[in-house]
């Protein structure tokens, strides 16, 4: 990637509320080069990234109620930080509402996104400049290195088809007084980084947002709107929720008797939010948006988390920014460590959450290639284990 690509990419986020300083932008190539040295010594990226965490956990209330101080090795960690979900949490991002930060987080907040509340209801989170650094560092490293390695350079000229959802749902009191808007994480990311070069989303977020929420109807009105502003142009790629890329392509068999692929020649198709997508949504895909690759990206309302590297139908994790952790039934183990076939509860440390059970089984394939089995539940639980049980042999 060039200098001015880099460039473009950072500072299109000037003018945001959020917007992050010029001196922040990271050296040229530093988007992939950075996670590749990570692949390549996963240990050593770990550590750095627990020293970094450790440094921003002693400046809160929470790191020092469980002696973050005291805290020099991974080991150290487990002892004093207990693994947490959201639900232990919520009591201190309601002071964190109220305008102390420091309670739980190393630098002020930036604004607020909410999840989609496919397991239950939808939770908000704070984000600060460094999530959004590592959001959009991370986030851009799926196309990044699909296009280096598939040297299709022409990705970053062609538009990208936008199914987030809004950035704008509703307002909360920050300090008790100042109002703050918050927004679907999709969407809000999206509105804070539209890319770089001629690489843009069509219709753009503020459009998207525009048709605002909460009726019957308003899918069908987005689905319409992204039609009508694409359908001229030459759409290259899609990024994000999978089973909103599937919808799209059924609203437009439904309403205008065509297939994506018979209007657009798309070059790969992003997905997020949901587990098994190389399995489960892969074929599907395909059947509506022609030969598009499909990339996989793991990322949450919480972060991103890991992208596809290569072919191999899995994901290597950005060692580089979070720290990860496994929950087996032999005890907990970093990420890294897994052997072939071991899986667990993931956790993950980042700078929002310490030790953050995000609710996610991991399974791994061998080196630095993992497999997100669906969310922490019974079902899945047993699913996985007769599913093993039955393919025994590919372990």
């Amino acid at each position: 990637m060039s200098e001015e690509t880099a460039k473009y990419l950072w500072v299109s986020l000037r003018g945001s509320p959020t917007a992050l300083e010029l001196d922040q932008i990271p050296e040229s190539g530093a988007f992939l080069k950075s996670w590749y040295d990570s692949l390549s010594d996963p240990q050593g990226s770990q550590e750095h990234v627990l020293d970094t965490l450790l440094a921003g956990y002693r400046r809160t209330s929470y790191g020092q109620r469980y002696s973050a101080s005291q805290v020099s090795s991974i080991e150290d960690f487990r002892r004093n930080f207990p693994a947490s979900d959201y639900d232990s949490f919520v009591p201190l991002l309601d002071a964190v509402a109220e305008g102390r930060h420091e309670e739980l987080l190393p630098e002020p907040v930036r604004g607020w996104v909410m999840t989609r509340g496919t397991t239950g209801l939808p939770k908000l989170f704070p984000i600060t400049d460094t999530h959004l650094r590592q959001i959009i560092v991370c986030g851009s490293r799926a196309v990044l290195n699909y296009a280096s390695s598939e040297g299709k350079a022409r990705l970053y000229k062609r538009p990208v088809l936008n199914l987030c959802f809004p950035s704008d749902v509703g307002q909360i009191k920050v300090g008790g007084r100042e109002l703050s808007s918050y927004g679907y994480s999709s969407g809000t990311y999206a509105k804070l980084a539209t890319g770089f070069g001629n690489f843009r989303l069509v219709p753009s977020q503020g459009d998207i947002d525009a048709l605002g929420t909460g009726d019957d109807d308003v899918w069908t009105r987005r689905f319409d709107l992204i039609f009508k502003e694409a359908k001229g142009l030459d759409i290259g790629s899609l990024i994000g929720v999978t089973p909103i890329m599937m919808s799209f392509a059924k609203y437009m068999r439904r309403h205008h008797g065509l297939s994506p692929r018979e209007i657009w020649d798309i070059d790969a198709l992003f997905c997020t939010s949901v587990p098994k997508i190389q399995v489960k949504y892969a074929p599907y895909l395909r059947r509506f948006y022609g030969n598009a690759d499909v990339r996989e990206i793991y990322s949450a309302t919480e972060g991103v988390f890991g992208q596809q590297l290569n072919e191999s139908p899995c994901i290597s994790p950005n060692y580089d920014s979070y720290l990860f952790e496994v929950r087996t039934r032999n005890g907990f183990r970093m990420l890294h460590e897994l052997e072939k076939g071991e899986w667990g509860r993931l956790i993950i440390s980042s700078c929002i959450f310490p030790r953050y059970c995000i609710g996610d089984l991991v399974e791994s394939y061998g080196g630095n290639f993992f497999r997100i089995l669906g969310r922490e539940t019974t079902a899945t639980i047993l699913e996985h284990t007769l599913y093993r049980a039955m393919a025994w042999w590919l372990y």
